[in-house]
């Protein structure tokens, strides 16, 4: 396996990473899931995908007829039975674990499904792993909600204190609570499996259409030539494009792979701060690309509670993996829209996403 750094990994590097070997996505038939396994399908990988079918609605992974490309199995990650078979019998030697509720306003209408999901689903995929013998390396996705937020201006460390005031934030330091605990107690005593956890803020792309989510929601805006209403309009985001995270997240799973200790823990993904922007910001910026729709503000504040400013500090991951934001926030908003203008204008999803990857991951990035 060669060697991989950060800005200078490309398509090349990830064929030689990924060629040939068996990884396991859970979440494949989600937002990042199916951007992630389409990554690992173009590299070259053999990859089975573990998850729910997709939402209803347009789904990027039915889109990208990513059934025929991967092992596609519906399942629950909930359902310890079934997920021990999937992974025993494809032995795998990477595993990517992003299954998960991940919706702030869904938490609080459906908290125990949240909890169920994303902390006891959590225990689940690491028994797994614990009972798969091949797996040489494991990528745990979580969120930046993970952290107690104070609501500072500045980022928090993969030390600073887990915590959440909402149901979605809780469940989230909750499953890192409990990736702590199973290394400790068990993945930590195989010298040969290296385990991370990984923390990402908001991220946006073409092929999100989940609800209360404010690029999609624009999206629909913008379609029905309609009014995007924001409750919350200078609340700010570390706002990233998918393929952010999801090359810090490649990225890590090969260090793992080669020299497992040394890149176990916790790990933060995102923007710098100069990248933050406020939801009215973004939400005129992807109107304007679109070229259809507006924004009104609606007087009536936000009656759950969900933070207003969050922010990673991502010195670990510059430092010691070489990893760095290759887009900013104005490229970012420019890649998603543009994603979405194809769609409307008839082009191939494929082709559209796989001209984003190529252009990311290109061997002059």
């Amino acid at each position: 396996m060669g060697a991989v750094t950060g800005k200078g990994m490309n398509m090349e590097l990830l064929r030689d990473a990924f060629a040939g070997k068996r990884v396991f996505v859970t979440g494949h038939t989600g937002f990042k899931g199916s951007w992630l396994a389409f990554i690992l399908a173009e590299a070259g990988a053999d990859v089975m995908g573990y998850a729910l079918p997709p939402a209803g609605g347009p789904s990027h992974f039915e889109l990208l007829q990513l059934s025929h490309r991967i092992a596609h199995v519906e399942g629950d990650i909930r359902d310890g039975a079934a997920l021990d078979s999937a992974m025993m019998a494809f032995r795998p030697e990477f595993v990517f674990h992003l299954a998960a509720q991940a919706l702030v306003k869904e938490s609080y209408t459906d908290p125990v499904t949240t909890f169920d999901t994303n902390m006891m689903g959590s225990v689940r995929v690491l028994d797994a792993v614990r009972r798969t013998e091949s797996v040489r390396s494991l990528v745990y996705v979580t969120s930046d909600k993970c952290y107690a937020n104070a609501e500072w201006v500045w980022g928090y460390r993969e030390t600073d204190r887990l915590g959440g005031r909402d149901p979605y934030s809780a469940s989230k330091a909750a499953a890192e609570i409990v990736f702590s605990a199973y290394t400790s107690s068990y993945l930590s005593s195989r010298p040969d499996l290296g385990a991370a956890s990984a923390r990402a803020g908001n991220v946006i792309g073409g092929g999100d259409w989940a609800a209360d989510r404010i690029v999609p929601d624009c999206v629909r805006a913008a379609a029905d030539d309609g009014v995007i209403q924001l409750r919350n309009p200078e609340a700010t985001r570390p706002w990233q494009h998918v393929l952010e995270p999801l090359s810090g997240y490649l990225l890590l799973a090969v260090r793992l792979r080669q020299q497992p200790q040394e890149f176990a823990g916790a790990w933060n993904f995102g923007p710098s701060s100069s990248e933050v922007r406020t939801v009215r910001e973004v939400a005129t910026t992807v109107i304007e690309w679109l070229g259809r729709g507006r924004v009104e503000i609606v007087g009536t504040p936000p009656t759950l509670h969900e933070a207003n400013l969050l922010q990673l500090n991502c010195d670990k991951a510059h430092q010691c993996l070489d990893w760095h934001p290759r887009w900013n926030v104005d490229k970012s908003l420019e890649e998603t829209a543009e994603w979405y203008r194809g769609m409307q204008s008839g082009a191939d999803p494929t082709a559209l996403t796989r001209t984003q990857v190529v252009e990311y991951f290109g061997d002059n990035a």
